[in-house]
């Protein structure tokens, strides 16, 4: 719980109430590698916090596995539109190795909303998320394959060090084979 606290605490500094409610709402949950944790088709309920392993966002298309992000330590993660608004995910969530969660229901999110303190960090979380995504998606989007591995290797070296080079391949929009000639030009 130290994780999530301390997480919490660097966007929103909390009271001793709202920490107690939060290491009560908030419940460890363990995925064995490629358990899924969010299916397609189905409500997600519950949003999650990793403390430790790996989790996979991928899609079907063309019954090809395509992946959308791979998610690392403490980092919130949830089918947004599915959790948010409830209805059913249009994406999958899979554990990548053995991970360790923190998991919070959707009617608790109701109630940790109550507390003022968990709702002004509730709000930084998402203005940076949204922020970020936005970032993200404007300079990722016009990167070449190359580009985008050398910004993760940069920014996000979990994600290189830890995830399935398919994984990597599929999120960066090239083959395994391209990949290894990349990761051959950069080394």
């Amino acid at each position: 719980m130290t994780e999530l606290l301390s997480t919490i605490n660097s966007l929103q500094v909390l009271d001793e109430e709202t920490e107690q409610a939060i290491k009560k709402y908030f419940v460890e949950e363990k995925f064995l590698k490629n358990e899924f944790i969010i299916c397609e088709g189905k409500i997600s309920y519950k949003i999650y916090f990793i403390k430790s392993g790996l989790i996979r966002r991928f899609s079907l298309q063309d019954a090809t596995e395509v992946t959308k992000w791979i998610y690392t330590d403490n980092q919130f993660v949830t089918s947004l539109s599915s959790f948010f608004e409830q209805k059913p995910s249009f994406e999958n969530f899979q554990a990548s190795e053995d991970t360790v969660v923190y998991s919070l229901s959707y009617q608790h999110e109701q109630i940790l909303l109550e507390y003022p303190l968990f709702s002004k960090f509730y709000i930084k979380l998402l203005r940076l998320y949204l922020s970020k995504l936005n970032e993200f998606h404007h300079f990722y989007t016009s990167m070449t394959a190359q580009e985008k591995y050398s910004y993760l290797l940069k920014s996000l070296p979990q994600i290189v060090l830890k995830a399935k080079l398919k994984d990597i391949a599929s999120l960066i929009g090239v083959s395994p084979e391209t990949l290894s000639r990349i990761r051959a030009q950069i080394n």
